[in-house]
């Protein structure tokens, strides 16, 4: 077992790249399941998800060529319509080849996905989409099938902005017949970067970038060539991490305007910010003030940011309240962080989604963390665990990396090139 060990208290100083997005490549490589045509994908991060994402398309019959961060797509047309409970396990981002194999061949078949433990996250926002465009589904000993003898254009309208059923009926409507209309989709910018790509293949959409998506099939979609956008979580995370070390950071390539909630309330808890010649910097200071957030979908302050925004104001001059609206379980890393020393309380509240704000973390800020041996329970949280053993005085060490290697692209090694003493070793 591999762990990440941790020795605290160093500034992170230099400059960071950071890599294409996680979240954006993964369903826009499943999208090429709708040509047979050749697709370049560029600007594509080297990790465990797009591992298995390639290992699901080969399976479904794609032929592909990685060269470094350039992924080359091409088929013949003789596609599989089931998906392997080995990979779809795996990764929740699998159940997005419903919509791609469902318009081509009227049926699919998947297992019911997995991927961190966050919450329930459920797909029947998805499943209910593809029934409104003609499907029909059932479950059979795990797996999701669904058929369809014709689909049609409609109009759709999403209880909740999910991002993932958001992107599976965007594919599943760019080859059927008539005219879709998707009412209260995601806006993230994966789903703008998404739209972008199936446009550059063929496909007629209107209102990109809005909470209403029309979209006009086509007969066939082509292959194109496309660069895929910068990862604006890990963007977040290098903020948050130069933030936590009082350091000064430059982040390059990266689309500020993809983190505008989080830029807002860093400049708020005291850190300067500012982007001169597409380089974003940021330089922290020795005294953060508390800063409240209320986790929201897209524009607002994400989800995936909460864990990292609590390491940081675990150590504010302060008292702050972080409320979570997304996840039931993305708390799961107090325990970890009270380990290291954090005061932090949770006070419980109804499910989350239901239009009832769900648990909040009240957290005062203490004078330093502590290093000691703690486990990630999720993506995220190893991220979050990574930025509060940076800040802590002693030897960090932190285990549950599987779920680190899913969604970070060297970030060892980054932070290493920043100043930080951290290295990864095999735990026997």
């Amino acid at each position: 077992m591999d762990k990440i060990v941790i020795n605290g208290g160093k500034r992170l100083c230099g400059n960071v790249k950071i890599s294409g997005s996680k979240n954006a490549a993964l369903p826009i490589l499943i999208a090429t399941l709708l040509t047979d045509d050749k697709c370049v994908i560029d600007n594509v991060p080297e990790l465990e998800d797009i591992n298995t994402v390639i290992k699901l398309l080969k399976h479904l019959g794609k032929k592909i060529k990685k060269e470094k961060n350039t992924i080359i797509i091409t088929g013949n047309g003789k596609l599989q319509t089931d998906a392997p409970f080995n990979l779809v396990s795996k990764m929740r981002a699998s159940v997005l080849v419903a919509g791609p194999l469902l318009a081509r061949f009227k049926k699919a078949e998947i297992p019911l996905p997995g991927g961190c433990a966050i919450g329930l996250r459920p797909i029947n926002i998805h499943l209910d989409g593809l029934v409104k465009l003609g499907a029909k589904h059932f479950v059979s000993r795990g797996n999701v099938k669904i058929i369809a003898k014709k689909l049609k254009g409609t109009q759709i309208v999403l209880d909740f902005p999910s991002v993932g059923a958001t992107e599976n009926l965007l594919m599943a409507a760019t080859v059927i017949d008539g005219k879709t209309i998707i009412k209260n989709a995601a806006m993230e910018p994966e789903i703008t970067d998404l739209v972008n790509f199936l446009v550059k293949m063929g496909a007629d959409i209107k209102g990109i970038g809005s909470k209403i998506l029309e979209i006009k099939g086509v007969k066939k979609l082509g292959g194109c060539e496309y660069k895929t956008i910068p990862d604006r979580i890990e963007t977040g995370t290098f903020i948050i991490a130069s933030s936590i070390t009082s350091g000064d950071v430059k982040i390059l390539g990266a689309f500020p305007e993809h983190n505008e909630s989080l830029i807002e309330k860093i400049k708020l808890a005291g850190i300067k910010i500012s982007m001169t010649n597409k380089v974003l910097r940021i330089k922290g200071s020795k005294k953060i003030k508390p800063v409240d957030v209320e986790t929201q979908v897209y524009p607002g302050f994400a989800t995936d940011l909460q864990p990292l925004w609590m390491a940081l104001m675990s150590i504010a001059s302060g008292e702050s309240i972080i409320t979570e609206t997304i996840f039931e379980n993305r708390f799961q890393t107090v325990a970890e962080f009270i380990k290291m020393g954090a005061n932090i309380k949770i006070n419980s509240a109804p499910a989350c989604r239901s239009g009832v704000k769900g648990d909040s973390a009240i957290v005062k800020g203490v004078k330093n963390l502590t290093g000691t041996k703690v486990v990630a329970s999720d993506l995220r949280a190893a991220a979050a665990l990574i930025l509060a053993g940076l800040s802590a005085k002693g030897r960090t060490e932190i285990i549950g990396l599987e779920y680190l290697d899913r969604g970070y692209e060297n970030i060892v090694k980054k932070l290493k090139k920043l100043g930080a003493d951290i290295k990864r070793v095999i735990d026997n």
